[in-house]
């Protein structure tokens, strides 16, 4: 099993509308990044659990977990001209994006702050910390279960 992070911006999508929906699975798609695109393709896997985290919001951080219930496929999105995750350079031959479903999990009380990752010894080498953009990312065993005891 792998971990994950996945960004999201609350307003379009949060754990909640995930939750509201359960136990039904959420497409996780318009994901532009080629970087996060190749993670999506090559290694998210059914089963595998991940971190939701709210992003471009007031309180940035973990939300909660979802659970991956399929693996990639690809984004239809890319090729309707009326999406705005329309790729023009895409085509069914050769599709550039996918995408995967999540179900909930778990809502946490209050979210793990961004502010308490990064003051976190424990987690300075985790990506979220290090990288930070990248709008998928992997999460070490040892990060997710450390992480984990914030939520108790």
């Amino acid at each position: 099993m792998n971990y994950w992070l996945l960004k999201t911006e609350p307003d379009e999508f949060s754990i909640d509308d995930l939750e509201k929906i359960a136990p039904r699975s959420e497409r996780w798609n318009g994901i532009r990044n080629y970087q996060a695109r190749n993670i999506i393709r090559d290694e998210i896997k059914i089963d595998d659990l991940a971190f939701i985290y709210h992003s471009s919001c007031k309180n940035v951080g973990i939300a909660g977990i979802a659970k991956v219930t399929r693996s990639a496929y690809i984004d239809e999105d890319q090729f309707d001209s009326n999406s705005a995750y329309f790729d023009i350079k895409s085509n069914r031959e050769n599709p550039r994006w996918y995408c995967f479903d999540v179900a909930f999990i778990e809502n946490f009380n209050s979210i793990i702050t961004l502010k308490q990752l990064k003051s976190d010894l424990k987690l300075l080498d985790m990506v979220l910390i290090k990288q930070g953009r990248l709008s998928i990312q992997p999460v070490k065993k040892k990060e997710w279960d450390h992480i984990i005891t914030y939520s108790n």
